[in-house]
């Protein structure tokens, strides 16, 4: 192991909505996206973090590992911005049996340059894919970067037959139109890897970081998406995938 030095926000144990089973997580520190709903806009920074090994995260795992037997999780901040940690991370843990979960927008993916990615999908047991908006100019008002190479990753994945979770947040007044949840669950319906649909709902509890960080947060007043309207927006999306995938 080299030993690669990562940018560390946090670990989690026993995390319970980060892939199968109970998963140890680790956030890393820094993110190119601005989500106007992120709830952690403290790992958007790449300073103030930790610097820590691959090797050390491991011993972290082995100490908890049997109240976290579903796996590592790698999320974010943004983890593709530290492709090289990640793959040394999950090379080492593939060699003890570990399953491995990649949490990602994918809005780093470059088709025209894969090589490094190809190696850390080497070690990669699913992809965790945040879907934030499916159309586009929606997309850039909503994170301030476009959804193209998001979706060119997940036909990539597809392509690859690499094992996917959809995650989709429902953000009343942004995205909560059936109009769209049409279009994902068509998008979806063209990839032949989506193991699982995650609609999650908007909430608005990162408000405090936000006031302690002294950023204004960007979507005060917007009432957050009840549980009820979440199931139906994922009931649409699975509908229509269902269908897509049937023809």
């Amino acid at each position: 192991m080299n030993d690669i030095l990562g940018n560390i926000h946090s670990v989690e144990t026993c995390g319970t909505v980060d892939g199968p089973g109970i998963r140890f997580v680790v956030f890393t520190q820094g993110c190119p996206m601005r989500c106007l709903y992120c709830h952690n806009p403290d790992t958007w920074s790449t300073d103030n973090n930790q610097q820590i090994t691959a090797s050390s995260i491991l011993k972290q795992y082995e100490s908890v590992k049997e109240f976290c037997k579903g796996g590592i999780t790698v999320t974010g901040g943004e983890p593709l911005m530290q492709t090289d940690f990640v793959t040394e991370l999950f090379k080492a843990s593939k060699e003890k049996g570990i399953h491995t979960a990649l949490d990602t927008s994918g809005v780093l993916f470059n088709p025209e340059k894969t090589d490094k990615i190809d190696v850390l999908l080497q070690y990669t047991d699913l992809v965790l894919l945040d879907i934030k908006h499916i159309e586009d100019e929606e997309h850039v008002k909503l994170t301030t970067h476009s959804n193209k190479n998001i979706l060119a990753f997940a036909k990539y994945l597809s392509d690859l037959n690499k094992p996917v979770w959809i995650r989709h947040v429902v953000v009343p007044g942004i995205n909560d139109k059936e109009e769209y949840f049409i279009r994902l669950g068509k998008f979806m319906g063209t990839l032949k890897n989506v193991k699982a649909l995650d609609v999650l709902p908007y909430h608005d509890m990162a408000i405090p970081k936000y006031e302690n960080l002294g950023i204004e947060y960007p979507l005060k007043g917007v009432p957050p998406l009840s549980k009820e309207d979440a199931i139906k927006a994922r009931n649409i999306i699975f509908e229509t995938y269902k269908k897509v995938k049937s023809n």
